[in-house]
């Protein structure tokens, strides 16, 4: 009997879960809306509200992980101030978002590498974790990081090159 019960709640529970991902397919499918701060995604009788700063803060996290990134550059002063994501811009349309990273890359990288990796894991990753549509990935480079290691070689020799020419 006990064996009966087992298999019988392990056929509920793949049941419940076969309903849950038809669910969510379904609203994978349905007409997107979007607003001022987040995308709805509307399936019958339900919808779910995604804020456009936790697609940014998505967004970011995924970007700072590529190799490369040395830190994401804030560029409004909503970001300054700390209010939104540093270095991420979300703006939605009706069925899918594009998105904007500002970032500084490292001293030594190949920056277009480093581009083409930030925009497949970002894409990913939003399509992933929100099951929205991304347009496009932006990024923008707004500097290089150059290692204290290296600055103080650079200062050093400027300096030798300054007392040479004196």
């Amino acid at each position: 009997m006990k064996e009966e019960k087992e298999v019988s709640e392990t056929q509920e529970a793949a049941k419940v879960e076969e309903e849950v991902n038809e669910v969510v397919e379904e609203m994978k499918e349905e007409v997107i809306s979007a607003d001022d701060e987040s995308v709805t995604i509307n399936s019958d009788d339900k919808s779910i509200n995604i804020s456009e700063d936790v697609i940014a803060s998505i967004a970011g996290l995924a970007a700072q992980e590529v190799n490369g990134v040395a830190s994401m550059s804030a560029s409004g002063i909503g970001e300054v101030l700390g209010r939104k994501p540093k270095g991420v811009k979300v703006q939605s349309g009706d069925k899918d978002v594009v998105i904007d990273i500002t970032l500084t890359t490292e001293y030594g990288t190949r920056i277009p590498d480093v581009c083409w990796e930030v925009q497949n894991r970002v894409k990913t990753r939003v399509e992933t974790m929100t099951g929205l549509s991304v347009a496009s990935v932006n990024v923008h480079v707004q500097g290089i990081s150059i290692p204290k290691k290296r600055q103080d070689i650079a200062i050093e020799e400027k300096t030798s090159k300054e007392d040479k020419e004196d």
